[in-house]
Parts: C-alpha cells; sequence; structure tokens
C-alpha cells in the first residue's frame, strides 16, 4: 500500500504532523505559496473579469516537481495548510497543480487549530473539500493589492524617489503615523491651574493626606489663568474643610478575554517591548511543535485569529485546573464565554495552550527565553479568563471648603481603594496592570484614607496650586498602533506584524523605545499619496474594503462584483492622481531653452532601461506634434529639472526659469531627487578604490560588487540619485569593505553611514557568533549527493551577512544553533 501525501506550510510544521501520523503518510512541505501573481508583469487581466494569472514562485520550482513526483504514487493527497485565507489559497493552488499531473488524484482538505495528536488525527478523520468562498476572499484581496501597489507605486519613483511603494493597508498604517505626528508638531499648549490641600483630621490618626479640587459652584474646576488661579487661591485661604460625605462602594473587575492575535500583539509589546513580528516568530514555534523529551509537541492553538472563541472541552479543563490548584471562590459557577467582535471568524478560536496542565514552569528548561515569555503569557490569560472577577473596596470623600459669608462653593475629592479578593489577578495581575490605558495625572486616588464621618471637620495644613500645560497625544507605540489598525477595522490578524516591518524595511517609520516615529521619507510619502490620492488611503474605506472581504468569505458577495466596484472608484481617483495636464506654452519655452544644448550627456545603461537626457527631450517634441497625449505636469518638472542640470550650457537658466514661473519646479530639482547628494558622492569615491570578492553566483543569479559600484558611479556621474534601496546598499558595501578604508571610524559619523537594522535577537546571535569564533577544530567536510557540507564556511558566510545586514532568518538562527551545540565542548562559556 502506498503512502498517503500530506501537505503542510512549514518544514518544521511536516516534520511534527509526520510524526504524529506515522508512516502510513507522507509530509512534505510547500515552504509557504507555491504560486502568486508574477514580479514583473501585471498580472490581471482587466478586461476578463480581473482574472489573475498566476506563475510558480521563484525558488519553489524544485518544491512544486518533487510534490508533483510523490503525488504520482499517493492517490490520496492531504491539503493541511494554515486554516485561514492564505492556507485555504494555498491548498486551493497544490490541488491546481497536482490535479493537471495527474487527474486520478483524490483530494482532501483537512485543518486543525492546534498541533496535537488528538486535533491532528480528528482533522485526517473529518476531512472537507476546499472552502472556495474563503479562496475567492484571498484571491480578491491579493488583486486588489496588487492594482494598487503596481499602478500606485510608479507614482511615488516619478515624484520622489525610485524604490519606493504603496499599499492598500502600508500607506494607511503610515497615515495614521503621519497624521499623529503633525498634531504632535502643530500641537499649542494651554496652562492650566489645579488646585489642592494637605489636609489631616483634628484627632487620631492625624496623618496628612491630599484633596484636589474638582468643582466651583458645582460645575468642573477649570482654571486657565494666573488672575482666576489668585482668585481662587485668595478665597479659599479664608475657609475651613469639612467632610460632606463619605461613599464606600464594592468595584468588580472581570478577566479579559483570552488573546486573539492583535491582543497578543499589544500584550508582549507592553510587558516586553517586544515587536509584533518577533511576537508571532516565537508564537509560531510554539505553534508548529517544541521538542519535549524527544516528542515534537504543539504547545498553542493557531496563533493569527481574531476570535475569542474557545472549544468546550479546553474551558471544561481550565476550570478543572482553577479547582484543583485554587480555592472554590476563585472558580465562577458557571464556564465565561466571550464574545468576538463583528466580522470576527467564528471557526476559528482564540489563542490558548493546548494542555492547560502544561505549565510556564514546567517548560521552563525546554524553551527559549523568548518563547517562554510568549508562552506565559498565553497560559496566564487563558487560565484567568475562567476565573472570578477581583473585588475591591473603594472609598470616596467629598469634602467642601465652607465659609461664614455668601460666596463661591469649593468642592474637593479624595478616594482610596482596598483590594478585597484578588480573584483573576492571583493570577494575570501584573500583566493586565501593563494593559491598561495610562492613568491621568491628576487621579483622584490616594495611597490611604484615614476613617471619615460626614459633618466632620478637617484642618488644612496647606493650600496647594500648581501650573500645568495641557500636553500633545502621545506618539504611537507598536501596540498602540496594532490597537487603532483593529480598533478601525484596517488589516487582518495575519496582517498587523508585516505592516509594521514594511514601514521600518521601507525607511517610512524608525522605532525608539517602543514608539513610532515617521521619518522625513515616510512623511513625504504620505504627504504624496494624501494629496493624491485621499479617498484610497482612507481609514474609512479600507476598513469597507476589510468588511467586502469578509462577505466574499461568508458567500454573500461575489469576488469578482466586489473588485470590479473597487476598481470603478480608483480609476477615476487615479486618473486625478496623475495630475492635470501641463501648459503648453511654458513647456514650448522650457524646449526652447533647451534647443542650445550641443553637448549632452552620455546615455546610462540602468538594468534594462537606458536613460538619454536627449532622446527624452526629443519624445515631448514629438509628443506635442502629435497631440494625441498632452504633456503632463511631471513631464514639465522634468524638463525643467533637466534645464537646470545644463545651466553650463544654458546662461542665466534659473533666473530664466524663475521670471517664467517655474522656480518651483527648479526649487525642486535643487531639494532631492535629480541630483545624488555630496554624501553619496564621497561614499562612492570610498568605495572606488577598494578590493572588491570575486562575483560570487547565488541560484541563477550572480552578485558582482564591483560592477554594481561601476553601475553606481554611472548613475551619480550622470546626475541622477539614488534610490533609497541603493543607499542603503551602498552602506552596507562600505561596512563589508570598512578594512580596506583608511580612518573608517571617523568616516563613519561624518557620512552617516547607517548601520543595518538589526533584528529583536540581535544581541543572542552576536553572542552565538561571536563565542564560536574561537573555534579550532572544524570538522571535515562531507559530501551528501550534489552537496557538499561544510561547517566552517557555513559559519563564515553567516558572520559576513550579520555584519553587513545586521539579522539572520529564523532558519539560519535555528541552524546556527544547531552548530554552536555541535561545537559546544569548543566554545567558553562564562560560571
Amino acid at each position: 500500500m502506498s503512502q498517503k501525501l500530506v501537505i503542510v506550510e512549514s518544514p518544521a510544521k511536516a516534520k511534527t504532523i509526520g510524526k504524529i501520523l506515522g508512516a502510513d503518510y507522507v509530509v512534505k512541505s510547500s515552504v509557504g505559496h507555491v504560486v502568486d501573481l508574477p514580479v514583473k508583469r501585471f498580472g490581471v487581466d482587466i478586461e476578463n473579469g480581473f482574472q489573475p494569472e498566476y506563475v510558480v514562485v521563484k525558488g519553489r520550482k524544485k518544491v512544486v516537481d518533487d510534490l508533483v513526483r510523490t503525488a504520482k504514487g499517493s492517490g490520496d493527497v492531504y491539503l493541511a495548510p494554515d486554516p485561514d485565507r492564505e492556507g485555504e489559497a494555498i491548498a486551493w493552488h497544490l490541488q491546481t497543480l497536482l490535479a493537471k499531473a495527474d487527474k486520478a488524484l483524490c483530494f482532501h482538505r483537512v485543518s486543525y487549530n492546534e498541533i496535537t495528536p488528538k486535533a491532528v488525527r480528528a482533522a485526517f478523520d473529518n476531512p472537507r473539500s476546499l472552502d472556495m468562498n474563503r479562496v475567492n476572499a484571498q484571491q480578491a484581496r491579493r488583486v486588489v493589492d496588487r492594482i494598487v501597489g503596481y499602478r500606485v507605486s510608479p507614482l511615488l519613483w516619478k515624484r520622489i524617489s525610485r524604490g519606493l511603494s504603496a499599499g492598500r493597508v502600508q500607506s494607511v498604517a503610515l497615515r495614521l503615523l503621519c497624521e499623529r505626528e503633525k498634531t504632535i508638531r502643530n500641537f499649542i499648549p494651554e496652562d492650566y491651574w489645579i488646585f489642592g490641600a494637605l489636609a489631616r483630621k483634628l484627632i487620631a490618626p492625624v496623618e496628612p493626606f491630599k484633596i484636589r479640587l474638582t468643582r466651583i459652584d458645582g460645575e468642573k474646576a477649570e482654571i486657565k489663568s494666573s488672575e482666576q488661579s489668585e482668585a481662587v487661591l485668595k478665597d479659599l485661604s479664608q475657609r475651613k474643610l469639612r467632610v460632606k460625605k463619605v461613599t464606600v462602594r464594592d468595584v468588580f473587575r472581570n478577566p479579559y478575554p483570552p488573546f486573539i492575535t492583535s491582543t497578543l500583539q499589544q500584550a508582549a509589546s507592553s510587558v516586553y517591548g517586544m515587536s509584533p513580528s518577533a511576537t508571532m516568530s516565537n508564537a509560531q514555534h510554539l505553534y508548529e511543535g517544541i521538542d519535549i523529551a524527544g516528542e515534537v509537541v504543539g504547545l498553542i492553538t493557531y496563533m493569527r485569529t481574531d476570535s475569542c472563541t474557545i472549544a468546550a472541552e479546553a474551558i471544561e479543563a481550565c476550570r478543572g485546573m482553577i479547582k484543583d490548584k485554587f480555592p472554590p471562590e476563585y472558580l465562577p459557577d458557571k464556564p465565561r464565554l466571550y464574545k468576538s467582535r463583528a466580522g470576527a471568524q467564528g471557526a476559528h478560536e482564540a489563542i490558548r495552550p493546548t494542555d492547560v496542565a502544561r505549565t510556564p514552569e514546567t517548560l521552563a528548561g525546554t524553551l527559549g527565553p523568548t518563547e517562554l515569555k510568549i508562552y506565559e503569557l498565553i497560559w496566564k490569560r487563558f487560565v484567568a479568563s475562567q476565573m472570578t472577577a477581583s473585588k475591591t473596596s473603594q472609598r470616596t470623600v467629598e469634602i467642601d471648603a465652607e465659609t461664614e459669608t455668601e460666596g463661591r462653593s469649593y468642592t474637593f475629592l479624595a478616594s482610596a481603594s482596598e483590594l478585597v479578593f484578588p480573584g483573576f489577578t492571583t493570577v494575570f495581575g501584573a500583566v493586565a496592570e501593563s494593559e491598561k490605558t495610562d492613568k491621568d495625572d491628576e487621579d483622584d486616588e490616594a495611597a490611604k484614607l484615614p476613617p471619615l464621618a460626614e459633618g466632620e471637620p478637617l484642618e488644612c495644613l496647606e493650600w496647594l496650586g500648581e501650573q500645568k500645560s495641557t500636553k500633545p497625544p502621545n506618539r504611537y507605540s507598536e501596540a498602540a498602533l496594532v490597537r487603532e489598525l483593529e480598533q478601525n477595522g484596517v488589516g487582518r490578524p495575519s496582517t498587523y506584524a508585516q505592516i509594521l516591518s514594511t514601514l521600518n524595511q521601507r525607511n517610512y517609520a524608525s522605532r525608539e523605545r517602543r514608539t513610532l516615529f515617521p521619518t522625513e521619507l515616510g512623511e513625504k510619502v504620505s504627504d504624496f499619496l494624501v494629496s493624491r490620492l485621499g479617498e484610497l488611503f482612507q481609514v474609512g474605506f479600507t476598513a469597507k474594503m476589510e468588511e467586502s472581504l469578509d462577505k466574499i468569505e461568508e458567500g454573500e458577495l461575489a469576488w469578482e462584483a466586489m473588485v470590479g466596484e473597487f476598481y470603478e472608484k480608483f480609476a477615476v481617483w487615479f486618473e486625478k492622481a496623475k495630475g492635470p495636464p501641463a501648459d503648453t506654452a511654458k513647456v514650448l519655452f522650457v524646449l526652447e531653452k533647451l534647443e542650445v544644448i550641443r553637448e549632452w550627456a552620455p546615455e546610462v545603461k540602468h538594468g534594462k532601461r537606458t536613460y538619454s537626457d536627449a532622446k527624452f527631450v526629443e519624445s515631448i517634441r514629438e509628443q506635442l506634434v502629435e497631440g494625441a497625449k498632452p504633456v503632463t505636469e511631471r513631464q514639465l518638472t522634468a524638463l525643467v529639472r533637466l534645464a537646470c542640470r545644463y545651466e553650463d550650457q544654458i546662461d542665466g537658466i534659473r533666473k530664466i526659469i524663475e521670471d517664467a514661473g517655474l522656480s518651483d519646479m527648479a526649487a525642486e530639482s535643487d531639494a532631492g531627487s535629480s541630483r545624488p547628494s555630496e554624501n553619496t558622492l564621497k561614499k562612492l569615491d570610498l568605495l572606488k578604490e577598494v578590493e572588491c570578492q570575486a562575483p560570487a553566483k547565488r541560484g541563477k543569479r550572480t552578485y558582482d560588487d564591483r560592477k554594481f559600484i561601476d553601475s553606481l558611479r554611472r548613475q551619480a556621474d550622470s546626475g541622477r540619485s539614488l534610490s533609497v534601496g541603493q543607499r542603503r546598499q551602498v552602506d552596507r558595501l562600505l561596512l563589508k569593505y570598512s578594512s580596506q578604508i583608511q580612518g573608517f571610524d571617523e568616516l563613519r559619523k561624518e557620512l552617516a553611514i547607517e548601520e543595518p537594522v538589526a533584528g529583536d535577537d540581535a544581541g543572542v546571535i552576536r553572542a552565538m557568533l561571536d563565542s564560536m569564533g574561537g573555534v579550532k577544530d572544524w570538522r571535515e567536510p562531507t559530501t551528501r549527493g550534489n552537496r557538499v557540507f561544510d561547517d566552517h564556511s557555513f559559519y563564515e558566510s553567516l558572520s559576513q551577512q550579520f555584519r553587513e545586514r545586521g539579522s539572520l532568518s529564523p532558519r539560519q538562527v535555528a541552524a546556527l544553533k544547531r552548530l554552536s551545540n555541535k561545537y559546544k565542548d569548543q566554545i567558553e562559556t562564562e560560571e
């Protein structure tokens, strides 16, 4: 009997599933998506119902060929990618490819929310067919994102710099960041005064306590000038304090629901300062399986979810554990059930431990430090969610400032709370507090209040007055931005971490101590997109798009209809974004000034394209003569920039441009995108003299540092600036060849050479690489098939990549850990 084929997404998951299913199954990994829209073509047939063109993803051909070979002898193929839209689409693409190769194959879709023997076997005992509604929702999302990215990004290339990107959700997140930054920048503080008093009882206990003025003549106390402040203080100085009212009430606080993707990311950021991408990477490891005593076990349920639902048996197991571990009053009479937000995917569960009996303490020696932190958060939140509420006794005292004559009334407040019963906070207290919104600086809460009775007189030891100023809103932290996106319905669980990573990778935002700042480039990109395509990158519009995708998944809306409706609006907005046609008289004026040029800059070849100033000018002349297509403002701007570059051949061109009312375009030329900066030119001069490594071939591509440097030099010599990505690569090359550059440390500061962006585990990786630098006795290389495995060469390649990029991929980190363990007898460790 032939083995049945099972296909999952990741190699780690394949290993875990394979051990659970046994010898009757062969488990393979697709390594993510196997097909996607083409990289260098639009890939969407607008005229034919927006049908996408799918091609095999670069680097996946061998994977596909291997799956086809294995499937031919299997008969049954079980498609087992993740239980979400992306996973369903991967399953559909796999089925389409394999069915073409062997029409006799029988396909089964299996999905599970946790990778445990019980859950996996249950899924394989009850397979289903593909959910085409979910596939179509993913397909609609992919097509819409391609339309936005493929059409809008070139506008950024033309107006700001090549290599920039716009995204349907990414650009909305950037807009939120930039709008908050402008609010902070434009904020005008207003002064105000707060008043209080240091009071005490006339009889024991006489320890002083603070009270705060809250009302004047029954209205909220708002003092906004020094004159008002002086008048209030003068009036109060003649008065005596007396307790008017004492109120005691019990405050019950219910536990939070179990984590969903966004709240897990927020908690990990708030408590540990962990980025969303690092949080999801660690959660992925916990979900796919951890080796515990020789058995690979999935420790948590699927971590990309927006549902608060919990399986009944998991609730019962949790309640059973609470009953065994805690006194009876910690367990509610009935299980707690939590309501998911509208549009949440109810078929999924919230994030919880697969076995609540597996406490964080039992895993302390098995999990890595960051994995243990994430598991502990998830475990505690889940257990606390089924516990009783905490109970606090809150005492509030209302105090009058009395006067013997008629006048204004002043009311003061003081309050104090005492924990009566901790309830769920016994398990989740510290983390729960960290998730609360920041308390008001003027909180009335006192550490302790003495026993007070209504009508009791008090002694005022000191009247307290303080001038303050209103503050601008805080900048977004990563956690706060994720919360803002979620609350506004922008993005979905699978996208939050990627959105933030993209903003960082594109240099649109930077992160400092958990706080996000838009970069100068990010603000420039956002300003342009909002000014030209404000309707498209509006929070409300993006949220409605997400709702439409949800309707497709529910079978309530056809995906082609949804994309068609979107495209009608987009086409109108995009035409407007191109800008109005240029003034023909101004175009002719600039062309006339360019006629005196006799020596044009040489043509420059960049990639497959050739750039020629002379040919560009001639093409504009032909465009005017033919009259079929108007010259745009962008083309006129390019002509003005070009004319300024030839000022040595056109006498007084800058004054001529200014007199013609085109100075803004000339200023734009000076400001940025047409000429490389002096810094960039100095950096290229340094690279001119270095001795580069021999060209290296990786896959089908050859990487030649010298050829790349020379191409950048030609580009700069022609007067064209380098893109953001090219400038980053220049910095990486300078760091790579720093040993050949005299006085590099001083030059690094002078030229602001950027270090590569380090990942969240950079310190750990650096420590491992440094410790392995002492290995003297490397094992001999071995050959398996056509491949040579050389530990020393592999270590050197990882070290070089980390020096250049500041990070390694998760797979490389895992391989480095295995390598470190292999040579642990030669690695010095601290006691």
